[in-house]
């Protein structure tokens, strides 16, 4: 099952494969938004495809859609509670290669977790820039991305790769066999 040690303890291996895809994903989201800061921000819009998709500088002090505008220390917390979430499960996938799109779909929820959780740390709000014109849909940044892609994948695994019993492993508690005993001195 998942990498555990003689004594059934979840070992490190797993988050020490982890740790560097999350920083490289950290580190492209954030150098994203230091290069939206030095060249969007006070400049506008910036087309990418006349009327379908620019780039355009924006502070976002809620959550998606703007929900919990200005409340960044739940926010905060929210961010801390799920990425601690994510972390933990991830701990608990089941080795072998079938698992590997599960990997991916945990590395990319944490990484976005954490990278706008660094935003609301250092600024008090979430650097914001891709924008869908043609659709009028909320500015966006990469650790959204992240987000938004990794809850499709797992969407799409759900459904049609993963069968029930591969997924046991999200049961917060180990299943115990239970062996009745029977006393062979009955009548």
């Amino acid at each position: 099952m998942n990498e555990k040690n003689d004594k059934g303890q979840i070992t490190l291996k797993p988050y020490l494969i982890a740790l560097p895809f999350i920083a490289m994903a950290v580190f492209v989201d954030q150098l994203s938004k230091w290069l939206a800061v030095e060249y969007l921000k006070g400049s506008g819009s910036f087309s990418i495809i006349e009327g379908v998709f620019s780039l355009r500088y924006l502070e976002n002090r809620g959550a998606a859609f703007g929900i919990f505008y200005g409340q960044q220390v739940f926010l905060i917390l929210i961010a801390v509670i799920l990425a601690s979430v994510i972390l933990y499960l991830y701990g608990r996938i089941p080795s072998g290669r079938r698992y590997n799109f599960l990997r991916v779909v945990h590395i990319l929820i944490i990484s976005g977790a954490i990278g706008n959780l660094i935003d609301r740390i250092r600024f008090g709000f979430v650097i914001d820039f891709f924008f869908f014109e043609l659709i009028n849909f909320p500015i966006f940044n990469v650790a959204d991305s992240y987000i938004v892609i990794a809850c499709i994948l797992l969407l799409l695994l759900v459904l049609f790769y993963y069968k029930d019993n591969e997924l046991e492993y999200l049961e917060k508690r180990e299943k115990v066999m239970i062996i009745e005993q029977v006393d062979i001195n009955e009548e």
